[in-house]
């Protein structure tokens, strides 16, 4: 287990350095000037000192510069937020769409997991093309018409939820469930195709012709196997999740990580822009090896092949 650990958490650094190279590449091939995103252009001899104050005039010292600070913790001021750095940005977004992002997978398996398991137990019934429908429209439903159908039902007309902005734990149940929806649809679709598969292997016939009662044989034997491709789509699923979604948290005025990292962009925003795809990249990471280790738990065999 251990070497396994050591080696993921290896390649997992050399990623996130490709990640960042890739980005910072990206940030001074684009065409615009962070310091010229208002409508009066800042005086040349404003920008030039500002140039040399933040090391932006030599590309590749600023890229070892903002590299180094980011070791450290440290990702620099902000351009787009004047008087912020990014770690204040951060401290204050991520946890927000975190929580948002947390509750959304946690939607997602109590719903998904069953939905799948009862459409692969009683395939070809209404219970299957019942669980399909809703792949179908979980998959092919853009959220902005999720999140704000269920705005327009549950805050405007039955007045069970704030209309939107963040402050209380109220504010939390629909954009959650509303992020929750895609998810639900690809773990029901996983579940379901994994059950499928495992139901029909020569142990569950084994079983069933040793007098086990279906229950047993569908959640001890046939559930452990058949989970392990949803467990692997959890780990990029909930990285994705709790670094926020632009557009959930723009139908319901959600200040989250994903309206920071767009307006970064729209505004040139070097230091918030590789701040936040270091933030999602490491999360990503992280949530991979935590996969890699629990599918180690899960069937000892895959320890033994890596």
């Amino acid at each position: 287990m251990m070497p396994m650990l050591v080696r993921r958490l290896f390649w997992g650094a050399v990623t996130i350095a490709c990640i960042y190279t890739l980005t910072f590449l990206m940030v001074i091939t684009v065409p615009g000037n962070p310091f010229r995103q208002s409508e009066r252009n800042m005086p040349p001899e404003a920008e030039r000192a500002l140039r040399v104050r933040y090391n932006m005039d030599d590309n590749w010292s600023y890229f070892v510069e903002f590299l180094s600070g980011a070791v450290r913790g440290d990702f620099g001021p902000s351009f787009t937020y004047s008087d912020w750095t990014c770690n204040q940005i951060i401290s204050e977004a991520f946890p927000i769409s975190a929580m948002i992002g947390l509750l959304a997978i946690l939607i997602a398996i109590v719903i998904g997991v069953p939905t799948g398991v009862i459409a692969a137990t009683k395939r070809d019934t209404a219970w299957d093309f019942g669980a399909l429908a809703l792949v179908l429209v979980g998959i092919s439903l853009p959220t902005f018409v999720t999140g704000t159908f269920l705005l327009i039902l549950f805050a405007v007309h039955l007045q069970w939820a704030p209309i939107g902005g963040w402050g209380t734990l109220a504010h939390l149940p629909l954009p959650a469930l509303t992020l929750s929806l895609p998810f639900t649809a690809y773990i029901a679709r996983l579940t379901r195709v994994g059950m499928l598969d495992v139901m029909g292997s020569d142990f569950i016939r084994t079983a069933r012709a040793k007098g086990c009662d279906e229950r047993t044989i569908v959640w001890k034997h046939a559930f452990k196997i058949a989970f392990l491709p949803v467990l692997s789509y959890l780990g990029p699923a909930t990285a994705q999740a709790m670094t926020g979604s632009f557009v959930v948290e723009k139908v319901f005025g959600v200040p989250g990580l994903g309206q920071h990292f767009v307006n970064a962009a729209l505004n040139l925003d070097p230091g918030l822009i590789m701040s936040t795809v270091l933030v999602f990249s490491a999360l990503l990471v992280a949530m991979n090896v935590a996969v890699d280790v629990l599918y180690a738990w899960a069937d000892p065999r895959i320890t033994a092949a890596v």
